[in-house]
């Protein structure tokens, strides 16, 4: 059971109440993870802030955000994160059989992603720390060195919502991940 009541629009803070219902409206219903978060102002609003900062300046398409979010996820062993990113990259144009692939960290399907991936499960299970070899896998498959510190953003959001996850015991709502 949760640990965090799931705060509604109507049961929320006043402070965080618009912004939980521009998240009600994205996902077409206050999933447990914001109505948990919106239990503290600060936290919905620390999400929302760097959530806010990677739409204005990433550079990082839907897929790419996706499969970042199911290989930090799968590192963390997210439960909550897994589905709802399962579904986030499905709509986004990936396959299941590639969401899977993404949490096993077999993408055979796409070197350029892979080599990026491999940086970001490097950083997540490893504290921040990166090898030089995996960094230069990453520059050598195509990617910036300004897609590479982007990508500590991205993999900063989902080590955010990973934690909040397990801390709170949010529970899923949304269709679990295949089982790997």
């Amino acid at each position: 059971m949760t640990r965090a009541a799931v705060q509604t629009v109507e049961t929320a803070p006043e402070s965080v109440q618009p912004e939980l219902k521009d998240l009600e409206q994205k996902f077409g219903k206050v999933l447990n993870i914001h109505g948990a978060m919106a239990s503290s102002p600060v936290a919905l609003q620390t999400y929302i802030a760097i959530q806010q900062v990677i739409a204005d300046y990433g550079t990082f398409d839907a897929q790419t955000r996706e499969a970042i979010a199911l290989a930090v996820g799968n590192v963390n062993d997210c439960t909550y994160c897994q589905s709802a990113h399962t579904q986030g990259a499905k709509g986004a144009g990936l396959s299941e059989e590639q969401t899977v692939a993404i949490r096993r960290g077999e993408v055979d399907f796409d070197p350029k992603l892979h080599a990026l991936l491999e940086v970001a499960r490097e950083a997540t299970a490893e504290k921040g720390n990166v090898q030089d070899a995996t960094w230069q896998a990453a520059l050598d498959a195509g990617w910036s060195t300004e897609e590479l510190t982007e990508l500590s953003s991205h993999v900063t959001v989902n080590l955010y919502t990973n934690y909040f996850n397990h801390m709170v015991k949010t529970e899923l709502d949304v269709p679990a991940a295949p089982s790997l």
